[in-house]
């Protein structure tokens, strides 16, 4: 596969119903805030790992679509293959090695020649990849208010908490959502990165098969924590070359994501109640815009 030869940025906008799009472990997994302004935050680290579940599902471990950081995996153990070919049996060298190695890994691992990683660990050295494309933390359009909601289990684990029970088998909990957020990441797809013999090979094939993962990967990714996730837009912006034909700053201020007047005073509960706008005037003609969805 050839690697791209274009340089992108994007805007994805997604929103949650009465859920939680990304718990904080550190603070009870209620939902990520920023602490002094109150918006809600949704960490790269999170949306990666949808869209890395989606190729895993779409693909099913068809050649080079192979996911490094998959769930449960075991890395040393993944990483061991590329020991076992011909091609890094034949060096001598170290450094020869794992960089055949690290080639070996680009080819064979969607995320690793998307995203990049950190593989220079002691056990079966692959190095470090950087990944062509990064994304932003989420971050919402306006201040959340998470809400605590009670829940209650008709049931109960153990016979001796049966008996202790006065009134019936139940147990109470408690769980964390945000009634409704409409979030916002922006992103960069580098082809410098990925071209050369350093670059890790992603090619118009990975970045279609990305763009399809922002798209998708919510329908396949429902839980009762998380409520209900949705894609809400993707606009890219191509630029003629690698080097690219306008700062990524500029691009992302040209999307405007307001509350609709009408609707300003009341707290926001759907998509409808914002208005997402491009100011085409302020791209320039050499970057193109599309609007996936």
């Amino acid at each position: 596969m050839t690697a791209i030869n274009n340089r992108y940025e994007f805007i994805y906008l997604f929103d949650v119903e009465n859920g939680n799009p990304n718990g904080d472990p550190d603070a009870g997994n209620t939902p990520r805030i920023d602490p002094e302004t109150g918006f809600g935050l949704v960490t790269d680290v999170c949306l990666k790992r949808k869209v890395r579940n989606y190729v895993d599902i779409v693909k099913q471990g068809a050649e080079s679509y192979n996911i490094y950081v998959a769930e449960r995996g075991v890395l040393s153990q993944t990483r061991e293959p590329a020991y076992k070919t011909e091609e890094v049996k034949k060096l001598k060298k170290k450094e020869e090695q794992v960089a055949a190695a690290r080639q070996w890994m680009c080819d064979n691992f969607f995320d690793v020649r998307t995203f990049g990683a950190v593989m220079s660990t002691k056990e079966n050295n692959c190095g470090q990849v950087r990944g062509p494309v990064q994304l932003t933390f989420a971050r919402s359009i306006q201040p959340i208010v998470p809400a605590e909601v009670s829940i209650t289990r008709m049931a109960v684990e153990t016979a001796k908490e049966a008996e202790a029970q006065e009134g019936g088998n139940r147990t109470m909990g408690r769980k964390y959502i945000v009634p409704y957020a409409l979030y916002r990441a922006e992103g960069f797809v580098s082809a410098h990165l990925a071209q050369g013999d350093k670059g890790t090979g992603f090619s118009e094939a990975d970045l279609e098969l990305f763009w399809q993962a922002l798209a998708n990967m919510f329908d396949h990714d429902h839980s009762a924590a998380r409520g209900k996730m949705s894609p809400r837009g993707l606009i890219v912006f191509k630029h003629q070359d690698a080097l690219g034909n306008a700062p990524a700053h500029k691009l992302f201020e040209a999307v405007t994501v307001k509350r609709r007047e009408e609707d300003a005073e009341a707290p926001a509960r759907s998509f409808a109640d914002y208005a997402v706008s491009v100011d085409r005037d302020a791209v320039p003609d050499t970057v193109d815009v599309e609007v996936k969805f």
